[in-house]
Parts: structure tokens; C-alpha cells; sequence
């Protein structure tokens, strides 16, 4: 599936201005990662954010517009969710997805090196 060019710009310009981190793209998950520091903080997937959260706001998440939980092998994966565009069409739920998924990055696991 090809990811959405100019959200992936979006998602670049505002990773930008953070200072002090480090900001690596990989082709991942069928899409476009933000890797962030060494770990994956959050994706482009056809038009929609894949974002990468700590699974404690899990209920707080899903209560946000554009939600969808991400399934994989049958079982909804905690932590993680698409959005839809229409839930980061406003700068504010941007931001908040960009925030939260950068809030996360700092004390998540990065993913053993193979």
C-alpha cells in the first residue's frame, strides 16, 4: 500500500521541530516509519496515522475521533491504533497524536536488532 506523500511531509515537519532526537524513515508496516531515536514512534499508512501510544491511555484513545484499533492475528494490539484522516484534520488533534506517540517514544523499548 503507498502512504500519503504530503502527510508524511506533515508528520516530517512537525517531528522537525523537536529539539534533541534523533529522526530515522524506514519502509515499514506498508508504509512510511518515523523512527524516533532508534524506536518506532509513528507511521504513515495509506492516508491514515499509525501511531504507537503507551497501552495505559488505551481507553482515552479510543474514545478520539478517527480511531481504529489495530488487529493483528485476531487480537486487538494495545499500544498501537490507526486514525483516520478525519481525526488529525485539526492542528490541536495533530499535535495530540504527534504528542502522545512522542511521549511514548521516551520510555518505550526499542525493538531488539536482528
Amino acid at each position: 500500500m503507498a502512504y500519503n506523500i504530503e502527510l508524511a511531509n506533515k508528520v516530517r515537519e512537525r517531528l522537525a521541530k523537536v529539539p534533541d532526537i534523533e529522526i530515522e524513515e524506514k519502509k515499514m508496516f506498508s508504509g512510511l516509519s518515523f523512527l524516533v531515536n532508534g524506536k518506532m514512534c509513528i507511521n504513515i499508512s495509506g492516508d491514515n496515522l499509525m501511531c504507537r501510544y503507551h497501552p495505559d491511555i488505551e481507553d482515552e484513545v479510543a474514545e478520539k475521533t478517527g480511531f481504529l484499533p489495530m488487529i493483528m492475528r485476531g487480537k486487538q494490539l494495545k499500544g498501537y491504533c490507526y486514525v483516520e484522516p478525519e481525526g488529525f484534520r485539526k492542528a490541536d488533534d495533530f499535535n495530540y497524536w504527534i504528542n502522545i506517540c512522542l511521549d511514548y517514544n521516551s520510555v518505550a523499548k526499542a525493538s531488539k536488532k536482528k
